[in-house]
């Protein structure tokens, strides 16, 4: 047998033993707990929201997918997700010496209000909010400025996690 042969044998033991430990640990990856974060009561949502070719609400419907929510048309929806305008804001955490910024603080929030099909508030407006910092280098604008736009991305997926964890909180206390 070739040394090619023995060591691609090796990397899959070694990969088999690796994914055999993992589970034998409980090991799964965040978000899949038993399958659902909603109720099966919640798994039929309409988005409703005033540009939903915009990246939040897409992330948005990608993320409740992902979780098993079904997107239906306003009338055969058990629930409503009123979606507000994604905010973002940066500001200054601190200077350097040439009184320039040397970091950013990146807020991103956004509205949300869940109706059911009566069209009763069951969740009233709430605010969800995230944020991150990032360092500055007055040198490199074009690179912070794709840095920005790579975590403007980040931060709404972070989000979406959000308003998700927040709505299945609230289901899952109301149903018990």
């Amino acid at each position: 047998m070739t040394s090619a042969g023995i060591t691609g044998r090796i990397r899959v033991l070694t990969l088999a033993g690796v994914l055999g430990l993992l589970t034998a640990c409980g090991f799964q990856l965040r978000g899949l707990e038993g399958g659902s974060a909603l109720p099966e009561s919640w798994q039929s949502m309409y988005l409703s929201t005033s540009n939903p070719n915009s990246e939040l609400p897409r992330m948005v419907e990608a993320t409740f997918s992902a979780s098993g929510v079904a997107w239906e048309p306003r009338d055969e929806a058990t629930y409503q997700l009123q979606l507000g305008p994604e905010q973002f804001s940066q500001r200054n955490l601190s200077v350097n010496a040439q009184a320039r910024p040397a970091e950013f603080d990146l807020v991103m929030r956004a509205d949300f209000v869940v109706l059911d099909t009566e069209g009763k508030v069951v969740i009233p407006r709430t605010t969800a909010m995230v944020n991150k910092q990032m360092e500055n280098d007055p040198q490199n604008v074009v690179g912070k400025a794709e840095e920005v736009r790579v975590l403007r991305g980040e931060l709404r997926g972070e989000l979406a996690t959000q308003i998700l964890r927040r709505i299945s909180f609230f289901a899952a206390n109301a149903e018990s």
